[in-house]
């Protein structure tokens, strides 16, 4: 990543932290408006802190006494001024910094110097054009979810309607994202005609680990096999694009969206494998989603991606009419 692109990262990370902190100064002054006793409180644990250090460089050898008698103060201020909290309904969390990452307090680093994983996702974001997502997610996730527009009549020749079957998707898909930490090697194929909810799922998947501080790449097959033509073939800035190249392979989840949409060759037959095979060995986890059906993607791509896709992957299939054009009519 260039050097300016990152600095106007960390920029946008410190009006994070500035924002988190002016808000909780906001949130003070309304608590200490309300409840006066509240500041009275949190000036004694002030003043508590500032003679502790003075009564120690007075007293070197009562040290453990004072610090002793000083936790016990500190101790009983604490449970008063929860106990006021309590009684005046304020949420525990409300004269505590908000900050957008708990992780790294909205400074993009931890402490041992070594880079967040949300800004690592920021930079991720910014290198795949995945700016918008954000706004994707916000009105495609779990949470907005509408089974009710689903089918409960079941279709001809199946035993089980377009409702029931996207209730047992969301049930896959949520135990997917609790045991995503866990070494299970569970990936997952979505498959099924256009308009049956494929891309809303893998964007609610997205959305819940993104939430939880995974590395998320979200890519369609198109647009990730020119990632890979850059690399190989382009070289526009061989730094830039050997990262783009590498997080392919080393984010925690990798999501390929319509599968099948791209020019299938020999060439693009061979990244697909080096990188689902890659991610498998490394135990990293992916979701492909595509419109072709099992028997399309064994012609359609080489035999080695077609036994490791089928074997390694969990098949899920998508039934129904074309929700898109439904919504249309």
């Amino acid at each position: 990543m260039k050097e300016s692109k990152l600095r106007e990262i960390l920029v946008s990370y410190e009006r994070k932290r500035d924002k988190a902190e002016s808000d909780l100064e906001d949130r003070k002054k309304d608590v200490y408006n309300q409840i006066p006793e509240i500041k009275a409180i949190d000036e004694e644990v002030s003043k508590l802190g500032l003679n502790l250090a003075r009564l120690v460089l007075l007293n070197p050898s009562n040290k453990e006494d004072i610090l002793a008698e000083s936790k016990e103060k500190m101790a009983d201020l604490k449970a008063k001024k929860e106990s006021l909290l309590k009684q005046y309904k304020v949420p525990e969390w409300y004269l505590d910094v908000q900050y957008n990452c708990n992780a790294c307090n909205d400074r993009g680093f931890l402490k041992n110097g070594h880079k967040c994983n949300c800004l690592k996702q920021e930079i991720i974001n910014d290198a795949y054009k995945m700016s918008n997502l954000s706004k994707v997610l916000d009105t495609q996730n779990f949470s907005t979810l509408d089974t009710s527009i689903f089918s409960k009549e079941k279709l001809p020749g199946s035993n089980i309607s377009p409702y029931e079957n996207i209730l047992e998707i969301v049930s896959i898909c949520e135990l997917f994202i609790m045991d995503f930490n866990k070494n299970n090697g569970e990936n997952l194929l979505f498959y099924g005609d256009t308009g049956l909810g494929k891309t809303f799922m893998c964007n609610c998947i997205a959305k819940a680990l993104l939430d939880r501080g995974n590395l998320v790449i979200y890519q369609t097959a198109f647009k990730m096999f020119e990632i890979i033509e850059d690399y190989k073939f382009k070289n526009s800035d061989s730094h830039i694009s050997k990262d783009n190249y590498e997080n392919l392979f080393d984010c925690d989840l990798l999501i390929i969206d319509d599968l099948g949409t791209e020019l299938t060759n020999s060439f693009t037959n061979s990244e697909l494998f080096n990188i689902i095979n890659t991610r498998l060995l490394s135990g990293k986890k992916t979701i492909i989603s595509t419109n072709l059906s099992p028997m399309q993607l064994g012609s359609e791509y080489a035999q080695r991606i077609f036994s490791r896709v089928f074997d390694r992957f969990k098949m899920v299939k998508f039934i129904g009419k074309d929700l898109r054009w439904e919504n249309r009519k």
